[in-house]
């Protein structure tokens, strides 16, 4: 199958992750102004963006009685809905509205996200080809691109009102494309019967080790901008592109992802991307110029790269078939607590011991893939 035909298959999904990327690229990169619209430090900052996790919890709960409610419209409705939500945090500058904005952006990325990782599942298995690095790719490239537009916006004096708005509705264009005429995701109802609805501890296993490779990607992209701004001296251009760097490279390495899942034991890509991203992490951490943070952010972002699309193929592999939605669907809700919590509690850690100590936690805690890994290839 080539590689058009692989992507006109993957379409829909594709579009969504790219749809969430560019939201999320563009809210990293123009953290800093944030933070200065505000008018507080890393550790309010991040304890007012603790609200985020907990409506996204919240919103990965219902997600799959909310798709089967939405029917076929499912992926599409979430997206659209998601796009709203991220023109909310640039209109609120009061410390007691801004949290509630960023709990709208929580919920729509929440269920966005439990429903276009289900849907990849489904694809994959409707079509027997590994589809998640893809996806996954066309999400670090929504970023990369949403980060670096936003970049350019701010150089250009725009606030962050508008120019959250404007890549708000630049993602709700590329969301149209996720529309296909039957998007229904089987298996997101839960079967009735004694121990029906029981998942096992697959989904657990695998939602753990996104959980680390989330908390240190996305907490490495939210704070890079102001670790290059704040520590490095760098401009508003060279930090939107700490966040585009790690995106860009994650996109591209990711596309070699695709089609080095179907050649490398699992176990190994996941090891080998765990070592490759801890010593991104400590480069970065290292870092004395921008330059050299953003070749941490390089060696960080290929090992990153493949983590978390081959956990969710593993588990929809090792999952039952009956219930491939719903455990891919869980293991989302485990691995994107590191997703949410990520951030905050790398603005926690900053505000007490400095952005350079955050990123050496986030090298530590990705010591946890290897063992995970090999856990889960035993159940």
């Amino acid at each position: 199958m080539t590689a058009l035909a692989t992507l006109r298959i993957a379409r829909p999904a594709v579009a969504a992750f790219a749809a969430m990327g560019v939201l999320w690229g563009s809210f990293a990169a123009d953290l800093p102004d944030i933070k200065t619209m505000l008018d507080i430090d890393e550790s309010h900052l991040g304890a007012l963006m603790f609200m985020t996790p907990i409506a996204a919890v919240c919103a990965m709960l219902v997600a799959p009685r909310l798709g089967v409610a939405f029917g076929r419209r499912a992926m599409l409705i979430s997206c659209l809905l998601m796009c709203v939500a991220f023109t909310l945090p640039g209109q609120f500058s009061h410390l007691m509205l801004f949290p509630l904005a960023m709990m709208a952006c929580g919920a729509g990325t929440g269920l966005t996200d439990v429903l276009m990782n289900a849907r990849v599942a489904t694809l994959e298995t409707q079509s027997g080809r590994p589809l998640m690095n893809l996806c996954h790719a066309a999400y670090s490239f929504g970023y990369a691109g949403g980060a670096i537009a936003t970049g350019v916006l701010r150089s250009a004096g725009w606030s962050p009102a508008w120019v959250l708005c404007s890549m708000a509705a630049m993602a709700g264009l590329i969301a149209l494309a996720a529309y296909e005429k039957d998007g229904r995701i089987e298996g997101l109802a839960r079967p009735k019967g004694k121990g029906a609805a029981h998942l096992g501890l697959v989904p657990v296993i695998g939602g753990a080790m996104v959980l680390i490779a989330f908390l240190t990607e996305n907490a490495a992209e939210n704070w890079s901008a102001l670790h290059i701004e704040k520590n490095l001296g760098g401009s508003p251009s060279d930090g939107a592109m700490g966040p585009a760097v790690m995106a860009i490279t994650m996109g591209v390495a990711r596309l070699f992802g695709q089609g080095l899942a179907s050649r490398i034991p699992a176990v190994w890509l996941l090891t080998g991307g765990a070592v490759i991203a801890a010593v991104g992490a400590l480069a970065a951490a290292l870092a004395v110029t921008p330059a050299m943070a953003y070749a941490g952010f390089i060696v960080m972002g290929i090992g990153s790269s493949v983590i978390a699309p081959t956990v969710f193929s593993l588990v929809g592999q090792l999952s039952d078939p009956a219930a491939r939605a719903r455990a891919v669907a869980r293991a989302t809700l485990i691995g994107y607590f590191g997703y949410f919590f990520g951030p905050p509690a790398i603005g926690f850690i900053a505000g007490h011991f400095g952005l350079r100590f955050a990123f050496v936690c986030a090298a530590v805690m990705l010591a946890g893939i290897p063992v995970l890994a090999r856990v889960l290839l035993r159940r």
